[in-house]
């Protein structure tokens, strides 16, 4: 192809924006990955009861918003920043939400999100993502984060590895939901499962205190009456 019938793309703010930001993730925050895997059955089966009882409506998403946030709390490393010659934890949980938006990827941050319950954490959510859709969203419902949810199991993708921005310690990605035949008392029954990934800056965390946190996170999914108050 010539020069001359070469196409060019114009990047726009945010996709710049975004560009350097991985860029300078890549090269300067060394990370390993790991993956696991979550029993959702118990989630399907109370979100919508849930959600009428508490007049709110409650995504997938939120329960993992709030088991991120409760099991940040447990472990805090995971909210910590690498400086030269310590790491900084965070003073607050403040928890983001990859959101696509018009021109772009956006994060939307709920502060405190560790003191929400889940219906906070869901009214919060839905009006965070209404503003990303509609370009309204302030610098400050975009800074702060310590940690980020990003999920493409919408796309029909299985699992992902997602990139953490610069500063945050990981990233928690989220496929979508399938079934995997489990034999429970003698018979062959499906259970509906949904897996979890998480990049993690190893200068601040090891494998072993990731795969505890990672645990964590499947444990309360798994058992999503703790995450209800």
């Amino acid at each position: 192809m010539s020069e001359q019938d070469a196409k060019y793309i114009p990047l726009t703010r945010i996709q710049k924006l975004i560009s350097q930001r991985m860029l300078e993730s890549k090269q300067t925050q060394p990370c390993f990955y790991m993956t696991a895997k979550a029993d959702v059955g118990r989630i399907g089966k109370i979100r919508r009861p849930l959600s009428k009882e508490l007049g709110v409506r409650i995504s997938m998403n939120d329960f993992f918003l709030r088991a991120m946030a409760v099991a940040i709390e447990k472990y805090p490393l995971m909210a910590g920043t690498f400086k030269d010659d310590y790491i900084e934890i965070a003073e607050t949980i403040d928890v983001g939400l990859a959101v696509a938006a018009p021109k772009g990827l956006v994060v939307p941050v709920i502060k405190n999100a560790n003191k929400k319950s889940l219906a906070d954490i869901a009214k919060e959510t839905m009006e965070l993502i209404e503003k990303a859709r509609n370009d309204k969203l302030s610098l400050d419902e975009l800074a702060g984060a310590c940690m980020t949810l990003t999920a493409l199991g919408m796309f029909g993708i299985d699992s992902f590895l997602a990139i953490p921005s610069p500063g945050q310690c990981g990233i928690l990605s989220v496929g979508k939901i399938s079934e995997e035949p489990v034999l429970h008392n003698g018979k062959l029954e499906a259970k509906k499962v949904i897996k979890f990934g998480l990049a993690a800056d190893h200068r601040i965390i090891t494998p072993a205190y990731g795969a505890e946190f990672l645990a964590e996170i499947t444990s309360l999914v798994s058992s999503p009456e703790k995450l209800t108050g």
